[in-house]
């Protein structure tokens, strides 16, 4: 299923220690608040550091299980790695902190050989070098049918720089880094070419000009470049959240923690060229992809008004709306004009988009 038949390393010639000692010689440890990695019953880290800073600890993780999560007809397990280390990078980049070590536990079945493990994980060890990270740990074990791919990702973050999601305010901005929509659409473009090869296993698919949509929704990228733009910009969000599940439900998240409402306008959302004519071939409303659709990994954050001149005229950051009292709602003003109450109909985690 993964590698030529001819050239297969059954796992079980290894065992779970020997696995784990083939997939870990060559992973090194790159940050200083790493004391001790992958080989002893925890690992250890050690946040007094940074110029006697005593820094704050971060901690997620998010679990993605085969045939809820992803669909291995169309997902290669090396941007499938890669993409689960990014998934759980964002939720600290969401926090205003620096992601420093990340735990990997996967659960797999007999129909997977060594070979293909080492393709996960080379996704997984591309993720560490690209932003820097370390892996200390985790598990292994077995499962009865398909993958299970489980990460916690470790961070630190000085106390007076951390972001939470209840801190909006009246008086802000409502703000979204980069472009969004891109990962839904490029899901519906897998989608549709599995059903048309599933019908005529001879046609191949089409995927030729979709590069952009495609790389949003298969190997996506976290924000780490964000926290670096508020110190340029010297300003500190009031509240912030990662746009994983659409951005109608992050930006509830924020309002019902923060006790307000908001202004959302659809004229302003940020959507990429190529998503917003792609969404209109699959029949979709982009807005609607947008609001509901997901995995954008994208960072959306509040304000304070009298940052407004800093960030109104910068590349990356759109502001797509604006607090108001809780009394007011959350509403979402269309292209014409009319308000309509915002609502989440995006991704569950209890089931199956």
């Amino acid at each position: 299923m993964f590698e030529n038949q001819n050239n297969r390393t059954e796992l079980g010639t290894l065992g779970e220690f020997g696995l784990i000692k083939h997939i870990t010689q060559f992973i090194g440890l790159k940050n200083e608040s790493s004391v001790k990695g992958v080989g002893d019953d925890a690992a250890v880290i050690d946040y007094r550091v940074s110029g006697g800073a005593h820094l704050q600890t971060v901690v997620s993780t998010d679990m993605l299980v085969e045939g809820v999560h992803f669909d291995l007809a169309y997902v290669p397990l090396k941007h499938l790695g890669y993409k689960a280390v990014i998934v759980n990078l964002s939720d600290i980049y969401a926090m205003n902190a620096t992601p420093r070590q990340i735990l990997v536990s996967i659960a797999l079945s007999n129909r997977f050989s060594l070979e293909a493990v080492e393709e996960l994980y080379s996704g997984i060890s591309l993720a560490c070098e690209r932003y820097g990270i370390d892996l200390v740990g985790g598990d292994t074990t077995s499962s009865p049918s398909g993958l299970v791919v489980s990460i916690t990702a470790i961070g630190e973050a000085e106390k007076k720089n951390l972001v939470y999601r209840d801190g909006a305010r009246e008086s802000n901005l409502l703000c979204v880094s980069g472009d969004l929509g891109g990962a839904y659409v490029g899901l519906q473009l897998l989608e549709r070419e599995k059903k048309i090869y599933k019908e005529n296993p001879g046609i191949q698919p089409d995927l030729e000009g979709n590069d952009y949509i495609l790389e949003r929704q298969l190997k996506p990228e976290a924000r780490k470049d964000l926290p670096l733009i508020f110190e340029g910009l010297k300003i500190t969000p009031t509240a912030m959240i990662d746009v994983s599940d659409g951005l109608a439900s992050e930006i509830l998240h924020i309002c019902t923690q923060s006790g307000v409402g908001c202004n959302l306008y659809e004229e302003k959302i940020p959507i990429d060229p190529m998503t917003y004519s792609r969404a209109r071939e699959f029949n979709l409303d982009p807005t609607t992809c947008v609001l509901n659709g997901g995995e954008d990994y994208e960072l959306l954050f509040t304000v304070d008004i009298a940052h407004y001149e800093s960030i109104k005229e910068h590349a990356d950051i759109s502001i797509i709306g604006h607090i108001t009292d809780s009394a007011a709602g959350c509403n979402l003003v269309s292209k014409s004009g009319t308000v309509h109450p915002l609502k989440a109909q995006g991704w569950d985690a209890l089931r199956k988009s």
